[in-house]
């Protein structure tokens, strides 16, 4: 049976009290230079994996325990060092290929330099995650009574490499892109990308996130930032966002004091057969980030002579054929989801009608 293996780590220290108890009792100096010293380990072996062709695969989640903010601000070198420990662990432990989970996937080059040093291929999942954000987005939308070609669209982390794909293959649907980030010259080259492909599209860019998402109706959000950057009272009443990002972009009090908005996780998807991911990660069994998807989605079509998803450009094409394996093996996003809840159809209804009662009162 084919194996793969997914490199994950704490998003937050709060992550980490959950593993070592005793964390949460002591200054978070000592936690911080206690776990810069622990190797990499297998956190747990993914069973049941079935693809609707019939063909099953296995794997394993690889811990490394540096959080977030770690992985921003320690030496590259030694990240880089550490996080490819956990890709050799992965092929000692039979895997053909590796993913990089969150912030492993953001160090340095996005997965280049890691992909030199190990002897499997290697992939970020960013293609996948590409794909359900924009169909999560698009069902998210349609609900809420957006339609996309009158619609202005604001990806927040535009210039990354999740953020420009987003933008390029949703700029041939909407009517109007904000672009926002924190380097200017690249958000003009890529306003000039965009319209490059897409005359018709009305373009601008800020490096202001609170200016954007009071001018949208949908925003997509993929920073990589350590904090959230979406508070509740720049929103729309009736936005739609996507948040993609982990840790989240969007504060926890946006869900809490804005019932006329509708924020969705982007990238969570079902995985076909009995899956036994023995770590829980916050999601019902069965279901994963689609980052996690794509390497299972490579491991069930046998793509082990080549690296994926690497580096700052997805490539559209990929995107696409993503999509076409998930169809084949029978991957689906699982529904719309905030918090970690699913949302049902009375749910979204009611946001929906709370969003125009607040309009017409605005009005």
């Amino acid at each position: 049976m084919d194996r793969f293996a997914f490199i994950i780590h704490p998003l937050e220290k709060e992550d980490l009290y959950r593993k070592f108890s005793w964390a949460e009792k002591v200054p978070e100096t000592v936690v911080d230079n206690f776990v810069r010293f622990i190797p990499p380990v297998k956190a747990s072996h993914i069973t049941g994996i079935k693809s609707k062709t019939g063909k099953e695969i296995e794997g394993f989640f690889i811990g490394v325990p540096l959080t977030s903010r770690q992985i921003l601000t320690l030496p590259v070198n030694k990240v880089l060092k550490k996080i490819i420990k956990a890709c050799k662990l992965a092929e000692e432990l039979g895997a053909k290929i590796v993913g990089l989970g969150a912030f492993t996937s953001v160090v340095a080059d996005k997965g280049i330099s890691i992909a030199r040093e190990v002897d499997i291929p290697v992939t970020t999942g960013n293609s996948y995650t590409v794909a359900t954000a924009i169909e999560g987005t698009k069902v998210a939308a349609e609900k809420m009574g957006h339609k996309l070609d009158s619609s202005t669209l604001a990806v927040v982390g535009a210039t990354g490499s999740i953020g420009r794909t987003v933008s390029l293959m949703l700029s041939k649907e909407i009517k109007a892109i904000i672009l926002v980030a924190r380097n200017i010259d690249r958000l003009k080259l890529l306003k000039e990308e965009i319209q490059g492909q897409n005359p018709e599209v009305e373009v601008s860019y800020t490096t202001d996130v609170n200016r954007a998402v009071k001018e949208a109706q949908i925003v997509v959000s993929a920073s990589g930032a350590v904090e959230a950057l979406i508070d509740p009272y720049s929103l729309q009443p009736g936005a739609v966002v996507c948040d993609v990002a982990r840790p989240r972009d969007v504060a926890a009090s946006v869900s809490r004091e804005r019932d006329d908005v509708l924020v969705i996780e982007g990238g969570i998807v079902e995985v076909p057969g009995e899956v036994e991911f023995n770590l829980y990660f916050g999601y019902p069994p069965g279901t994963a980030y689609a980052c996690m998807a794509e390497t299972m989605l490579l491991t069930l079509e046998e793509r082990f002579s080549e690296d994926y998803s690497l580096g700052p450009i997805i490539e559209i094409e990929k995107v696409k054929e993503t999509l076409e394996m998930a169809a084949k093996h029978g991957f689906r996003l699982a529904g719309l989801r905030n918090s970690e809840t699913p949302l049902s159809e009375e749910e979204i209804s009611a946001i929906r009608e709370r969003a125009r009662a607040g309009s017409l009162v605005c009005f």
